[in-house]
């Protein structure tokens, strides 16, 4: 069974909200201070993983792979040029493995570990970034529709992913089943599973919003969002804890 690791957690979001901002910048259309924004942001995130790590519990690869990460994304504050910020997600990934590697422990087989690991830090930074994106259309409302679409369609194929992730042995099934106790009579199992069903759901909702042409649209799509933070990350944290029990 895996561990929940808050000092893994705050790595792969920092990890995963630095892969997704390069997913928007690529494109060349988002304003300087938006990746300036989310390029901070995530560096915080990333510092925080070395403290929680030094507090709770060093694991040195995944510590300097998150401080690494956090001084490429303050050193590249002011990049214009999109190819540098996959620098950051790229060092990050050493941790992402050590992390995997500690919470699988001779429990749950490495590869279903490893795979947890990168599908959650994917799927907490494309959620994020959906939200943090939206937001952006205030600052710079001539931005085309096109990027939060394609962040939303991101958040969207990765959501199964990430359920089927969770569901491999051992794996939710086992909590929704009764193999593992939940401590709550299989409430928790439950409240996980309703909370991954209203993720797609509100995902699939943000996705026809944004068909409407008014730019009320990307506001309501941004509230939609906001929500599906909520949702995703009970869909990924809850499940952790309940397996690490």
């Amino acid at each position: 069974m895996i561990r929940l690791d808050a000092a893994t957690v705050m790595h792969q979001w920092a990890v995963g909200g630095l892969l997704f901002l390069w997913f928007t910048t690529r494109r060349g259309v988002a304003g300087p201070g938006y990746a300036m924004l989310l390029r901070i942001v995530y560096a915080v995130f990333a510092l925080v993983a070395v403290a929680l790590g030094i507090r709770y519990g060093v694991v040195p690869v995944r510590e300097v792979s998150a401080a690494v990460v956090a001084l490429v994304a303050i050193a590249t504050v002011r990049n214009s040029n999109p190819r540098l910020d996959l620098l950051a997600p790229l060092v990050g990934v050493p941790g992402l493995i050590a992390g995997a590697l500690v919470a699988a422990d001779g429990g749950t087989d490495t590869a279903v570990s490893v795979l947890r690991i990168f599908v959650s830090a994917a799927f907490l930074g494309a959620v994020s970034d959906a939200m943090l994106l939206g937001h952006w259309y205030l600052v710079q409302p001539g931005m085309p529709r096109k990027l939060l679409n394609e962040m939303v369609t991101a958040v969207l194929w990765l959501w199964p992913i990430e359920a089927i992730a969770l569901l491999l042995p051992t794996g939710m099934v086992s909590v929704l089943n009764g193999t593992i106790d939940d401590g709550w009579d299989g409430v928790l199992g439950w409240f996980w599973l309703a909370s991954t069903i209203l993720t797609g759901v509100l995902t699939f909702v943000t996705r026809a919003a944004l068909k409407e042409r008014s730019y009320s649209a990307v506001m309501a799509a941004t509230g939609l969002m906001y929500l599906a933070i909520l949702t995703a990350f009970c869909q990924d944290i809850v499940a952790r804890a309940l397996l690490a029990g």
